[in-house]
């Protein structure tokens, strides 16, 4: 829009500056056609990158809402992770309560190493999850990025072609 007002303002300034002048032989009236086409060619312009920019902050907030949702389900992976490993831990923890003198020992050993690959195994699943989620933000990282270059080309596009429409 500052484009086609600057435009406007130009060709009003050059008009004023022209009409003082002495008349030439042909009639000024091919400016006013040069100055519809550089109207028109701003117009357009301002309508793609309007419609650019628009269509970034769709795929902003697309991938924004990816990196959301990942990082919920890893949220709730992790939790029933962490909750099922203190389950396995709980149950051997009365299983060495309930085992007789005599058994104490071995049912003591084998409840730590229920413990620990209860441990290991959500430890695990907290480390896929961690990592699901990064993936996702890189992922609408690059979406962004691509996104923000796409916008960039057609507002250099749009500001080529108005140049071009004001030089003819």
């Amino acid at each position: 829009m500052n484009k086609l007002l600057a435009a406007l303002i130009s060709t009003i300034i050059a008009g004023s500056a022209f009409a003082q002048a002495t008349a030439p032989a042909t009639p000024a009236t091919p400016a006013v056609p040069a100055t519809t086409a550089a109207a028109k060619a701003g117009a357009k312009a301002d309508k793609s990158v309007a419609a650019a920019v628009k269509s970034e902050a769709k795929v902003d907030a697309k991938a924004d809402t990816q990196v959301k949702n990942a990082q919920v389900k890893a949220t709730k992976k992790k939790a029933k992770a962490v909750n099922k490993s203190a389950s396995a831990k709980a149950k051997a923890r009365a299983k060495v309560a309930k085992a007789s003198p005599a058994n104490k020992v071995k049912a003591t050993a084998q409840a730590e190493t229920t413990g620990a690959k209860a441990d290991a195994k959500a430890d695990k699943v907290v480390i896929k999850a961690d990592t699901k989620v990064e993936t996702v933000k890189a992922n609408a990282a690059a979406d962004k990025a691509i996104a923000k270059v796409e916008t960039n080309a057609v507002k250099a596009k749009a500001n080529a072609d108005v140049k071009a429409a004001g030089s003819k």
